[in-house]
């Protein structure tokens, strides 16, 4: 009798989440466990300099991840030493020569791998061309050439800050009076610096004014230095305070600055050996560097070029032509030009301009990260651009001009890697469903696509070095990610040859979520999973994710993974759960990826919105029985979802929430809501503590105290307007040793049973009084 009422007691706390009912065997606990309870998956997968299949992985539970190579003989995958530079990966051998760890190592023919450098002090930036048997490389900002035939090292030049000025107000009283008063002093000195030119060959010194330099490199011929100097804005800097130390006293530390104006500054030196002369570039000539964008209302130019980042020069595979990516720091131009290294002119050759921001697959949306950019041969490079409302790929000869779309439709271009003999692309796309990511081969004469792996899933696929095979990453919705191997052909089947999911998470039957679509009130189509119980209870939770940016309507295996589990368990206590991909959504092409311009909280609330009236209209769903949550952007959605439609939702979660953009980065606001300084109106309709006086539905706010990114005093000004406007339907639960992506397991269930109690007292139990 003792034994079963221990077995009931033991069911019944599994049937409990805090004090509410669970109907579901999932447990909250275990799956907040994420992945040291589904199980730990390999990442970072790549083909080594050696030939082997090398990855991450923690198949033990492990505090962390291990490196592993998979023996292809013995079909096993073993650990193996990460530092050793057999495990350099395959992309960064160079004709032979690779940098790996700061160090700079040969490939013999015979396999071998050989070191030639190994320094403490790091080399980097490894750089050849196909008309030359040297090799250049940077240490300590020195260019440094190697010749392998007479394994001669060179300085060719280095970079240094420029000498202050040695007037007569650097100098103390004494060094002034000594050499004012003996000739002796001055002809020591010239003495000494005639003495130190004479002692060795003499090493060219660029010198730069920025703060430092970047992005050293040598064209084709060996006469030209190229180099970026930067000079940063003195922006203040934002503080996080920790409460939870070592030795019980709290501690600030510095975290990133606001968003406002005043970017980074960039120019461009080209430093001529045989002339020994620097120039820089001027893109002063670059259309639209001057014009003001829409929003301003302002027809006359800006003063002064606005202010743009230009990124590495790319070189033909000879080193004779060259292309270099630029972009608007306010993120709406971005230019493609070649330069005259002779003079330092520059030839436009593609100009991308969007009056929201540049952004896209293989574009980026952060003008600090480059987009897609090489040669296809000595004289036509390739790129991405929106241009025809998706991100494409397109060639075009530096030359003639000539350009041509070469990938086009519906769908977009995620990944490109030229094939070794330069007639085709390896590249991933949605092709076949904005939810997949399919390889094909692209040719480039013809521009036929030929489908490799296309089933439903993500197929994250790096190359052999001989191109033979595949390595793929790849899930499914409901199969969490694992390596397979296939033939880098027509249709190909995929191998698998690693197993990650544990026992436990096996043992459940996971329901997968059906993939919809659905009309926007403005009838745009909208993407959805939705998860719909067998025995619905009427009640509904819409989850909305977060970043922005950022697809979960998908068919593969989810970032948030504890999310989807949390789905499982909601469903099978009765709710339906509906996950918009709302407008901003990542997949869906230009027009979809820019409609919250100026107005975050608009299109994308009236997306969550039209989900509503779909659980309603056609789901069975009673109109006073839906609940909102979400994280991080998701988080900000719920606020806006309450503050600005009260009524529309029961209540709602907000986890590590915005609830005021002048307070977030500069990189990700600036593009999509201007500058606080010039576009206030954007930053006042976007931001939730401006509607706090609208709040009548429950709202349970949840924030970690040392986020880092969205931070905790976003949380504390927005509850500080509650109590000021003596609101009493909200709580705030706040986690100490959490920033904003949650570590520890006990966080997590403690931040997800308050969820589910909000979600089961106001949908469920109040409901039934």
């Amino acid at each position: 009798m003792k034994h079963n009422l221990l077995f009931f007691g033991v069911f019944l706390s599994n049937l409990l989440i805090g004090q509410v009912e669970n109907h579901s065997t999932l447990i909250l606990k275990e799956i907040m466990m994420g992945d040291d309870f589904i199980g730990h998956q390999p990442e970072n997968h790549y083909w080594t300099v050696d030939g082997s299949l090398a990855f991450e992985w923690n198949p033990n539970n492990e505090p962390g991840n291990s490196q592993y190579n998979y023996d292809f003989k013995k079909k096993i995958a073993l650990e193996v030493d990460q530092h050793n530079p057999n495990q350099a990966s395959a992309l960064l051998q160079n004709w032979n020569y690779f940098i790996f760890e700061g160090n700079l190592y040969q490939k013999l023919s015979s396999g071998e791998i050989k070191t030639v450098v190994k320094s403490s002090e790091r080399i980097s930036d490894l750089q050849h061309y196909s008309n030359s048997e040297n090799y250049y490389f940077i240490s300590k900002q020195k260019l440094i050439q190697f010749n392998p035939s007479k394994n001669q090292f060179i300085e060719i030049a280095h970079l240094a800050p420029k000498k202050k000025s040695q007037d007569s107000q650097e100098l103390n009283y004494l060094e002034k009076q000594q050499l004012e008063l003996f000739d002796f002093i001055q002809e020591e000195n010239q003495r000494k610096d005639w003495q130190k030119d004479q002692s060795s060959p003499r090493i060219p010194t660029i010198y730069f004014e920025g703060e430092n330099v970047s992005n050293i490199q040598i064209d084709g011929s060996g006469n030209f230095i190229l180099f970026r100097e930067n000079f940063y804005p003195n922006k203040p800097n934002t503080e996080v305070q920790h409460f939870i130390s070592n030795n019980g006293f709290a501690y600030t530390q510095n975290a990133r600055s606001k968003v406002s104006m005043g970017d980074p500054h960039h120019r461009l030196g080209i430093y001529n050996i045989s002339l020994d002369t620097t120039y820089y570039v001027d893109f002063s000539t670059l259309p639209n560097i001057r014009k003001k964008p829409t929003y301003m209302n302002d027809d006359s130019l800006f003063e002064i070029d606005r202010d743009y980042i230009m990124h590495e020069v790319i070189f033909s595979e000879n080193g004779s032509n060259n292309v270099v990516d630029i972009r608007a720091y306010d993120n709406k131009d971005r230019w493609i030009v070649s330069i005259d290294l002779d003079n330092g002119s520059i030839e436009l050759l593609d100009h991308q301009h969007d009056e929201a921001w540049i952004g896209g697959p293989g574009i980026s949306n952060w003008n600090m990260v480059p987009g897609t950019l090489g040669f296809i041969d000595e004289n036509t490079i390739y790129y991405q651009s929106e241009e025809t409302g998706y991100s494409h790929l397109f060639s075009q000869n530096i030359f003639s001009k000539e350009r041509k779309q070469l990938t086009e439709g519906r769908w977009e271009v995620y990944s490109v890697q030229l094939s070794k003999d330069h007639s085709k692309f390896f590249i991933s796309a949605n092709k076949t469903h904005p939810g997949n990511r399919d390889f094909y081969h692209l040719d480039i004469r013809s521009k036929k696509l030929t489908s490799i792996l296309t089933n439903d899933g993500f197929h994250d696929v790096q190359v052999s070095p001989d191109e033979k095979t595949l390595a793929v990453r790849y899930s499914d919705k409901n199969s969490p990610w694992d390596l397979y191997i296939a033939s880098n052909k027509a249709d190909a089947e995929l191998t698998r040859i690693t197993h990650s999911t544990s026992p436990k998470f096996e043992s459940y039957q996971w329901h997968e979520p059906e993939v919809i679509t659905f009309s926007s009130n403005e009838n745009t189509p909208v993407y959805a999973r939705l998860y719909e119980p067998d025995i619905k209870n009427g009640a509904a939770v819409i989850f909305v994710h977060g970043a922005g940016y950022l697809q979960n309507a998908h068919n593969y295996w989810s970032t948030y993974h504890r999310e989807y589990m949390f789905h499982n368990l909601l469903r099978d206590n009765g709710f339906t759960v509906l996950d918009i991909d709302y407008r901003a959504s990542q997949g869906y092409g230009r027009d979809h990826r820019t409609a919250i311009y100026r107005h975050m909280g608009g299109a994308d609330l009236d997306d969550q919105l039209s989900g509503r009236q779909l659980l309603i209209d056609s789901l069975g769903i009673d109109p006073e029985r839906i609940g909102i949550y979400g994280g991080s952007y998701g988080g900000f959605m719920t606020l806006m979802a309450l503050l600005t439609q009260p009524g529309k939702f029961k209540c709602g979660a907000a986890l590590r929430s915005v609830t005021d953009w002048a307070h977030y980065n500069h990189e990700y606001t600036s593009n999509i809501l201007n500058y606080p300084e010039t576009d206030s109106v954007a930053y006042r309709q976007s931001s939730p503590i401006y509607f706090a006086e609208n709040l009548e539905d429950r709202l349970l706010l949840l924030h970690g105290m040392v986020d880092d990114n969205v931070q905790f005093q976003d949380v504390v000004r927005l509850s500080q307007r509650f109590i000021e406007l003596e609101k009493t339907n909200w709580e705030m639960a706040v986690f100490p040793v959490e920033a904003h992506g949650f570590k520890k397991s006990s966080s997590w269930n403690d931040e997800y049973r308050r969820i589910y109690e909000l979600f089961y007292e106001e949908l469920i139990l109040n409901f039934n009084k």
